[in-house]
């Protein structure tokens, strides 16, 4: 299978903003063996201004675009860095691609990133692919990283989108606040009904929540790729994913009709 899987900043990094030594470490370790197995992945990964705000020891997240966009410099160094180091004990290769909306929308910019992206999986790299923060000016151009991971997931064609969080899916209501909510485990087509179910935004650091997940199942499954919500806080369970096990909420994506 081709692959894309976002992980949240709430995933990647401690409440502090540093990195999850243990978590990210078992993340690149399955996503390698994953690669072993014989599928295509696609990493779009948050996490650079959050590991920023804590690289440069920042009380909290940054509320002003400038002090954001240094964030991002600093965290993506780190970030790639880190994962450069623990692909390559596993003798894997890594590539990195920040986009803009302006690549996005552009149809030859556009057409540019999907040629890169089907090179470096023809050549067994792995791409990881984050919004270039460092310049765009307003938040994550292309709406967040649950936005840019259905994009990317559409402009490849994957046939699966999985997105780490800090949650284990889509609930009947808020499970925080309400102990007998139930994980939804199938979701046919998102419905008014179930937009409503999507709260507010999700972790300090990070910039997603439930309803720009909803969004990017919406725009997955509009282009033939099911998508999975899943929790991160063991990565192994892309093994289970992968597998085909029921795992998290599953987005069953719209199939043309046949003939």
């Amino acid at each position: 299978m081709r692959i894309v899987v976002k992980v949240g900043t709430s995933t990647l990094t401690h409440a502090t903003g540093r990195l999850n030594i243990r978590r990210v470490e078992s993340l690149c370790k399955t996503l390698a063996d994953l690669k072993n197995a014989g599928h295509e992945i696609i990493l779009v990964s948050s996490g650079a201004i959050g590991m920023g705000v804590g690289k440069l020891m920042l009380p909290g997240r940054p509320q002003d675009m400038p002090t954001k966009q240094a964030a991002a410099a600093v965290g993506q160094c780190e970030l790639m860095y880190t994962y450069d180091k623990l692909f390559e004990e596993y003798h894997h290769t890594v590539a990195q691609i920040l986009l803009t909306g302006s690549d996005v929308e552009n149809e030859e910019r556009h057409r540019n990133f999907r040629n890169t992206i089907f090179r470096l999986l023809e050549l067994g790299a792995m791409p990881i692919v984050n919004e270039n923060d460092t310049v765009v000016t307003d938040e994550i151009g292309v709406g967040d990283n649950d936005t840019l991971g259905a994009i990317v997931a559409v402009s490849v064609e994957a046939d699966l989108l999985v997105l780490l969080s800090d949650i284990d899916g889509l609930y009947t209501a808020d499970p925080h606040r309400h102990p007998d909510a139930r994980r939804i485990e199938r979701v046919e087509e998102v419905t008014p009904e179930i937009e409503a179910l999507a709260g507010g935004k999700g972790s300090a650091l990070g910039t997603g929540g439930m309803a720009t997940k909803l969004s990017a199942a919406r725009m997955a499954t509009a282009a033939g790729t099911d998508m999975i919500i899943a929790n991160g806080a063991d990565p192994r369970v892309l093994y289970d994913i992968a597998e085909g096990r029921p795992v998290g909420t599953r987005f069953v994506a719209k199939k043309e009709a046949q003939p």
